[in-house]
């Protein structure tokens, strides 16, 4: 094992041995402090990622996911970590759950930030929030982005050098953080 690509190896083994929470579609981001790669197909996990896809995800930062449908349908657009690009540059998201209140979020992010949307999924929605939210730091606009929710959830995002995760306040949706040193 390539010691540049260890994390999202790591992230691969973790989405298999999740792979019961979904098996759609699956993908891994990797940050290497300076860039964010993401690699998602449909299928299962040993279907979608063979030796050279690792290639491309090195770095110390990895997220992960394997889906189901929860909001959006069964496609390729929906599946995760999705990546989107704001104002504050790029941003890798993975959820689980359902926000309540995508609709209202969406509509104040086409009007007050141009954003468009590729996918049908409350994700990209979240993502594109992150990545526009007001704030000096990825923790500060993150705990932004948590006070606007409204559902269950656990979500995962990556930025170049940032790793953020969270729960719903409940505590309903499950939520694996791992750590290496």
């Amino acid at each position: 094992m390539c010691i540049r690509d260890r994390a999202s190896r790591l992230a691969f083994f973790g989405l298999f041995a999740l792979q019961h929470r979904g098996q759609e579609s699956a993908g891994i981001a990797a940050s290497n402090g300076s860039d964010i790669n993401v690699h998602s197909e449909m299928g299962l996990v040993t279907q979608i990622f063979r030796e050279p896809d690792f290639y491309p995800l090195s770095g110390d930062f990895a997220i992960g996911h394997t889906r189901y449908s929860t909001t959006g349908s069964s496609q390729l657009c929906n599946a995760q970590p999705l990546l989107v690009e704001g104002h504050h540059g790029k941003v890798a998201l993975a959820n689980n759950g359902n926000i309540i209140n995508a609709i209202q979020l969406k509509e104040h992010l086409k009007q007050s930030w141009g954003c468009s949307f590729n996918s049908t999924t409350d994700s990209e929605i979240l993502a594109y929030l992150l990545a526009n939210a007001d704030g000096s730091t990825w923790q500060e606009r993150f705990f932004y982005c948590m006070r606007q929710l409204e559902g269950a959830y656990s979500v995962v995002c990556l930025t170049a050098d940032t790793l953020l995760a969270a729960r719903d306040p409940l505590g309903i949706r499950p939520l694996c953080l791992g750590k290496l040193n």
